[in-house]
């Protein structure tokens, strides 16, 4: 996840949040309560994960060192215990014997939402087989700011987390996803951003694509433009700072070359039926068959 960062806009870290009495008692009941962090400003954090952050007995952390700063920003203090990739499964029992034994413990990732690229869902699932009740308090997430901050289509989008660091396998993704129509959103580290950008221009062709760094923070920066544009800027430029979330815009429409179809159609209706010269057609042409079809008919009407 991106990583929550001291330098923010406004003053959040010069002020700390101290919360209320009820905040610290509050009648939390026994699970597990997957909390969403800021992924850079400070204070992009809800007033109820603020409030389970203080009331919970243990917070299971990706990193320990990057949540104890956001709980000193906001005046909390709580015990941690890393959980990330490289423990997850020594952890998972220790937490689920803890919460079975009626423990509240909050998951969070490094900045974001919890189980959006890190292994944060297997535990939800340990502990739904578990019969140990699951909160979700929702908050920032880079996926979505991402999403807001591109002015690419919002109404279907898939985040696809990130891309293999192989040429090969990434290439192979990408083929896999070329295509889909809605906007595609990754998580990219910054020293392969060039490269990626190169390879997706080669595989996916034409896109329309926003790359945005730093979210939030002070040194915010989203570049729009084509695959080409980007892929060509970040050839030259120096490797930015930060990690990079990467959203591509769906395949753009292209144009229909009724010249090509028609003088198919009339070759192939001279000695064959409208409904297999369209089967034929839209196999040579590469074309759906209904478009080829709705062709032929209107030719047949027009004479």
């Amino acid at each position: 996840m991106i990583p929550l960062s001291g330098d923010t806009k406004g003053s959040a870290a010069s002020g700390k949040h101290t919360p209320g009495k009820a905040e610290h008692l509050g009648d939390l009941a026994a699970g597990l309560y997957l909390t969403a962090t800021p992924i850079g400003h400070a204070r992009d954090v809800s007033l109820r994960a603020l409030a389970v952050l203080a009331g919970v007995d243990l917070i299971a952390a990706e990193d320990t060192r990057v949540t104890s700063k956001l709980l000193s920003i906001h005046g909390i203090s709580k015990t941690l215990m890393p959980y990330n990739d490289h423990n997850a499964a020594q952890m998972r029992p220790k937490l689920l014997a803890k919460m079975k034994s009626g423990a509240r413990i909050a998951l969070v990732s490094d900045a974001g939402t919890p189980l959006v690229s890190d292994p944060g869902f297997k535990l939800v699932r340990a502990a739904i087989e578990e019969g140990i009740a699951v909160h979700a308090i929702p908050g920032a997430s880079a996926v979505l700011t991402g999403l807001m901050l591109s002015g690419l289509p919002s109404d279907r989008f898939l985040f696809a987390g990130f891309l293999p660091a192989r040429a090969g396998e990434r290439g192979a993704i990408l083929e896999e996803l070329k295509s889909i129509r809605a906007t595609l959103i990754f998580f990219e580290s910054a020293q392969r951003l060039a490269e990626t950008l190169a390879q997706m221009e080669q595989v996916l062709g034409m896109r329309t694509v926003a790359v945005a760094r730093e979210m939030t923070k002070l040194h915010e920066e989203v570049r729009r433009g084509t695959l080409a544009e980007l892929a060509a800027h970040y050839a030259q430029a120096d490797t930015p700072k930060g990690e990079v979330t990467l959203l591509l815009g769906p395949p753009h429409q292209a144009q229909t070359d009724f010249g090509k179809i028609d003088a198919a159609l009339d070759a192939a209706l001279a000695f064959m039926p409208l409904k297999p010269a369209s089967d034929m057609i839209a196999a040579l042409l590469d074309m759906p068959r209904k478009e080829i079809y709705a062709r032929g008919l209107e030719k047949k009407n027009a004479r």
